[in-house]
């Protein structure tokens, strides 16, 4: 059955921005239920209300499920006041008034979600990292695409061990110069860089623009070496 739903809209937000005709939840959720499994994750680019977000809440609540969902709103003001208030009273539950008077509570769905803003991109049209990128914005990708899960503490670039996730350590060669390969310019995998970095003594992930180690020795010292920026993954 499809739950009621209102939208309601802060006062400093245009009103020429409020949705006069959002997407039905009823059919999106009969869209996701035709289309997915129940571990799917669900992309929305064009989120707006919300309504694809608060469908996969629905469905997992009905069945158990544990699909995930990304919705993308680009109008801040939209993302903030409509789409993320959705997704909390969804999960939360929320009050609303009658029209003939009465408050009516509608539960909570469960589940949880994050809320994220896009920051600049990190590669240009050719996939090549943007000059103007800095260490903690390139490691927090990295680490991501790396492990899929995020960085666990915001860096500075002082050490290049990014984090340690299921016993692999991750680590960034990156002085913010793009394509230094000095051996000693602090991008290049050298034995002085080896010994210099935090020690660990699982699988290390050394991400670097250039590397002087032979392949017997990575295997060795329990490296896997990936060059800067070809095998760092875009998405």
């Amino acid at each position: 059955m499809t739950r009621p739903w209102v939208v309601h809209m802060r006062a400093d937000v245009d009103s020429s921005k409020v949705f006069a005709y959002p997407k039905p939840l009823s059919l999106i959720r009969s869209l996701v239920r035709a289309s997915t499994r129940k571990d799917d994750l669900v992309l929305d680019s064009f989120a707006g209300t919300g309504t694809t977000g608060h469908a996969v809440l629905d469905l997992n609540n009905e069945d158990e499920s544990n699909r995930k969902f990304i919705v993308v709103e680009m109008e801040t003001d939209i993302c903030c006041a409509i789409t993320r208030e959705r997704m909390r009273r969804a999960v939360e539950g929320y009050e609303y008034e009658r029209p003939k008077g009465g408050t009516v509570r509608v539960d909570g769905l469960g589940g949880g979600f994050r809320y994220c803003k896009l920051g600049e991109p990190l590669f240009d049209e050719a996939g090549h990292i943007r000059d103007s990128v800095k260490f903690p914005e390139l490691a927090a990708h990295v680490f991501f695409t790396e492990t899929g899960s995020p960085i666990p503490a915001p860096v500075s670039g002082k050490t290049p061990l990014l984090g340690v996730h299921e016993n692999k350590a991750v680590y960034l060669l990156f002085n913010g110069v793009l394509g230094d390969k000095r051996p000693n310019g602090g991008n290049v995998l050298t034995n002085d860089v080896l010994r210099s970095l935090p020690a660990h003594d699982g699988l290390k992930i050394i991400y670097g623009e250039g590397c002087r180690l032979s392949p017997e020795r990575l295997r060795r010292e329990g490296i896997v070496f990936k060059q800067v920026p070809y095998e760092i993954k875009v998405s």
